[in-house]
């Protein structure tokens, strides 16, 4: 979708970033790659971006590698060069969309996997001070898909590098999705962490559509948690419900077969519609624009609610 905004800048040091923090002035918008955000409208203010690059080694003992990398670098590419140098952890992460820095804002996540798991600190400058600061792990309070940085701290940094803890050692995660379904088809027991990537790879390729070809912006909703009783109540009416233990009390349930069983899946509102094999996808069928998009997610959420009594929230941000 096309959109404009009055000022672009993009960083590409520290030094930089701080420059640009203490100049930056209401209303602004931070960005990674943009694989997760929908513009409605042009933007009347400034967007700002890293650019920095680079990956660098900076800890190492016999079971793990510390490894700082540019915020600018693209998620994926990094993921393939963690399995290269046989840096483990990040393979069920692989082919999400979008930059390094914002994987720290989104805590990206996947087939068992939470980035936020593989961080050890994150390095920012504060808005406005330009203060250079190295955030624990521990105070980014990382959840499903949430942070500090998308909460309390929205708007107070830009973040310069993240430094993720790796294993050396490869312990695969092979009980989510599919992913055991799909390694027996190629005939493969145990992978290794390079035929693990290939699977995650080939599995997203098949679920979900290429946004250069189909826009979209993945997985538009996030999986409401319910509370234990009301999850019990829906098991009873719909017993194949699919459903995941978050604790005693709540437990998760995906979104996308909500969506697919108020009979959204491969319908369309217009220019704007559900994929056909993903109902959590939502897609732009050629020349949607950014409201047309809203409007569908309104109408699948209203339904949603209806059937079910769940208010599904989206994932994506909506400018």
């Amino acid at each position: 979708m096309d959109a404009r905004c009055s000022r672009f800048i993009a960083f590409d040091s520290d030094e930089e970033a701080a420059t640009v923090a203490k100049t930056l002035a209401e209303p602004f918008l931070i960005v990674g790659g943009g694989s997760n955000l929908l513009l409605t409208h042009d933007y009347e203010g400034t967007v700002v971006r890293s650019a920095i690059k680079g990956y660098e080694l900076t800890g190492e003992n016999d079971d793990h590698v510390l490894v700082r990398v540019g915020s600018g670098e693209e998620w994926d590419q990094m993921v393939e060069r963690f399995v290269n140098h046989g840096w483990h952890g990040a393979e069920n992460l692989s082919l999400i969309p979008g930059d390094v820095g914002a994987s720290a804002v989104q805590n990206i996540g996947a087939y068992g996997t939470e980035v936020g798991e593989l961080i050890e600190c994150v390095e920012a400058v504060g808005i406005p001070s330009g203060e250079q600061v190295q955030i624990p792990v521990e105070d980014c309070k990382y959840g499903y898909r949430s942070s500090s940085f998308k909460k309390e701290w929205k708007n107070r940094y830009l973040i310069t590098h993240v430094v993720y803890r790796l294993s050396k050692e490869f312990t695969p995660r092979l009980d989510y999705g599919n992913i055991r379904a799909e390694l027996l088809r190629r005939g493969i027991d145990m992978p290794t962490a390079a035929q693990l990537r290939e699977v995650i790879i080939a599995i997203r390729r098949e679920k979900l559509p290429d946004p250069k070809v189909e826009g979209n912006a993945g997985s538009f909703f996030m999986n409401p948690v319910v509370s234990r009783e009301q999850f019990e109540e829906l098991l009873a009416r719909y017993p194949q419900m699919p459903h995941y233990a978050v604790d005693q009390q709540h437990e998760k349930i995906p979104a996308g077969w909500l969506i697919d069983q108020c009979g959204w899946k491969g319908k369309s509102l217009g220019r704007a519609g559900v994929h056909s094999k993903q109902a959590l996808v939502l897609v732009n069928r050629g020349g949607a624009t950014g409201q047309e998009i809203v409007a569908l997610c309104d109408a699948i959420r209203s339904d949603v609610l209806a059937k079910f009594g769940i208010a599904i929230v989206p994932e994506v941000n909506i400018i």
